[in-house]
């Protein structure tokens, strides 16, 4: 049985819908704030949005290899999602011409909206892994492939961890993005410190592990983090984070 927060409303789609609600404010208000609320930064929003629910049920389809259900019924992948969106703002873009980098409107939008859309992921889901730490929270059996919900354990709040490191990074995005100067840095580190939290927070999900004791979204993220690291490293020789690491510049 679906969870449903009113009649016909199921919980999980509420709060995704927020999310995104949420996040599309924030971009426009970003988008004012630099002065590039402009069509193509528009059609640049509709590529991620459109990208990111096809992004859900491909990687939905890969997870479960029953197409037809995924594509009719959803998928919860929130990592094949951020893919999707990212890859239909990149064809958006293309199509148009838009040659301008716009990751930096959409970080703070990114975090904001998925601390929304994570309350309806912990409504609904298993929290996570069994744990004894004091903050161990318990689910009603009804939620479904949750073992630790029937027998009565207490479980790791693994998307209580997400909502707080979202929340976290979108106030924290507010607070760089006047020091980072240098066009698309701001969202190569949203991304890298995401990759990185999500990487280590599987270690308190309730996901099935398939190989080395690693979960799917893991074996999913390493190629990425290795690019991040790349990536990170590129920025920080050409001192593109020194603002914010107060780092001095040698004269």
């Amino acid at each position: 049985m679906v969870p449903r927060l009113f009649p016909g409303i199921p919980t999980h789609g509420f709060f995704v819908a927020l999310g995104v609600a949420v996040a599309a404010v924030v971009f426009v208000l970003e988008c004012r704030r630099r002065n590039a609320l402009r069509e193509e930064s528009l059609v640049a929003v509709t590529g991620a949005l459109v990208g990111g629910a096809i992004g859900m049920r491909l990687s939905g389809i890969a997870e479960t290899l029953d197409p037809l259900e995924t594509w009719m019924f959803g998928a919860r992948s929130v990592l094949g999602g951020l893919l999707g969106a990212y890859i239909g703002v990149l064809v958006a873009k293309r199509i148009i011409g838009y040659r301008e980098r716009t990751g930096d409107l959409f970080a703070p939008a990114v975090a904001l909206g998925m601390a929304v859309g994570r309350i309806g992921c912990h409504l609904t889901e298993a929290p996570g892994r069994e744990t004894g730490l004091p903050w161990g929270v318990h689910a009603p059996g009804t939620v479904p492939e949750c073992p630790g919900c029937v027998s009565g354990s207490a479980m790791h709040p693994s998307f209580i961890y997400e909502i707080v490191f979202q929340f976290a990074a979108f106030l924290w995005l507010r607070w760089a993005r006047d020091r980072i100067t240098a066009p698309g840095e701001l969202f190569t580190l949203y991304v890298s410190a995401y990759a990185v939290f999500r990487f280590l927070v599987e270690f308190t999900r309730a996901n099935e592990t398939v190989w080395l004791d690693l979960t799917r979204p893991q074996w999913f993220l390493l190629p990425g983090l290795v690019l991040v690291a790349v990536r990170l490293r590129i920025g920080y020789r050409r001192g593109n984070y020194d603002n914010v690491l107060r780092r001095k510049v040698a004269s």
